[in-house]
């Protein structure tokens, strides 16, 4: 029976195992359409008012709210046939099901994504406990304890890169735990290529996915689509770079109770527009180039700070970057940086912008350093922080 008009119904989630499960097996239970739309809230999170508003129609099994990284979250409506499509996608590139590890919290798209995958083959997902946070020796601790549940061994977990990150800095059990998975993917940010050729040399199998709530989660792993999953340009400039537009099988209904602005990302023919802008490499594969709205003009010059956050990056010693333009009267606007060190690497902010300075007008005006880059949700850079950091 597909699941009628109605209210969702607010599973709340508190970073335990426990909660997870439960909210398991409600999601699979509304994917069938045997049950009501579920909408999981995280510890101590309201329902977004949108996301109470107006009917769901039918076959949604899941209203997930977005980050707010541009500004107030939006209630995202997922059918069970879109989830179904993501799930069937990500085990066809991966060579089949498997079972998973949530390491990530339930209430994100991608927390549900885990559970669903999880499910499809058969084994509930493992869960590592997170109410006291993200620690390398609790992540090997819940795939030790799902190798004794019965429930079959742990083959795949989906991380953000400050997880993966930390487990290689711990280099302990953790390190090996994640050395045994055969699919690590890493998502909910962009990954530094340092980082990532770091845990490829220690012997984890990354995958980079690209996509969002409103694609049911990553739908582009290292560059590909996923099966049934197209990627299109909006507005290319001489360098092929446009916003980027999802579409296929896993795009989400739309929105529930958002404006008419926000609705018209979602276009004819199951596509999303997102706010990022992208190209295809020499390689054939998706680069992203970072947010359109992040995109800085400086003295008539477009800056992408995806770029010159790379830069940063391949500089010794630093571990983290965040670039932002801050106003400028001269320039209307000059690029800034923040970066963060390796650990026990004592870096000097001039030093690090003169290994950039040939960028010219794209290279930092002004870097300062930090003990960590501000971030927001589940790893993303927040960039209203910095900005406000150099307002100050």
């Amino acid at each position: 029976m597909i699941a009628d008009r109605r209210a969702v119904e607010i599973v709340p989630t508190d970073g335990s195992a426990a909660a997870a499960r439960a909210l398991a097996a409600r999601l699979v239970t509304a994917a069938a359409g045997e049950g009501p739309a579920v909408l999981p809230t995280g510890p101590g999170e309201p329902a977004p008012r949108a996301a109470l508003t107006g009917p769901v129609p039918p076959g949604v099994a899941a209203v997930v709210t977005t980050s707010g990284s541009t500004g107030v979250p939006k209630a995202v409506l997922l059918s069970g046939t879109a989830l179904a499509a993501s799930a069937a996608a990500t085990a066809a590139r991966l060579g089949g099901d498997g079972r998973w590890l949530l390491a990530l919290p339930a209430h994100h798209v991608a927390g549900v994504q885990v559970l669903l995958r999880s499910a499809r083959s058969g084994s509930p997902a493992a869960v590592m406990e997170l109410r006291d946070g993200f620690r390398p020796d609790g992540f090997a601790a819940a795939l030790e304890a799902a190798a004794r549940d019965g429930g079959g061994p742990v083959s795949r977990t989906s991380l953000v890169p400050t997880q993966v990150r930390r487990l290689l800095d711990d280099a302990g059990a953790g390190l090996d735990a994640l050395r045994a998975l055969d699919a690590v993917l890493v998502g909910g940010a962009a990954a530094d290529p340092g980082l990532l050729a770091r845990a490829r040399e220690a012997g984890v199998r990354v995958l980079t996915t690209y996509g969002m709530s409103e694609t049911c989660g990553g739908c582009v792993y290292d560059g590909v689509p996923l099966d049934r999953v197209t990627v299109e340009f909006e507005g290319q400039d001489e360098t092929g770079a446009g916003r980027v537009v999802l579409g296929g099988a896993t795009v989400a209904e739309g929105y529930r109770g958002a404006d008419d602005a926000a609705a018209a990302d979602f276009l004819p023919g199951r596509r999303f527009r997102t706010s990022d802008l992208g190209r295809i490499d020499r390689d054939g594969r998706l680069e992203i180039l970072g947010r359109a709205d992040d995109v800085i003009v400086t003295g008539g010059e477009k800056v992408a700070p995806a770029a010159v956050e790379r830069a940063l990056l391949a500089v010794a010693g630093v571990r983290e970057a965040c670039v932002v333009g801050v106003p400028d009267a001269e320039w209307g606007a000059r690029v800034v940086a923040v970066v963060a060190g390796e650990r026990g690497a004592s870096l000097d902010a001039e030093a690090v912008r003169a290994e950039v300075a040939l960028m010219g007008r794209a290279a930092p005006r002004e870097v300062r350093v930090l003990e960590a880059v501000p971030v927001h949700g589940i790893g993303k850079p927040d960039r209203a922080a910095v900005r406000e950091l150099f307002a100050r």
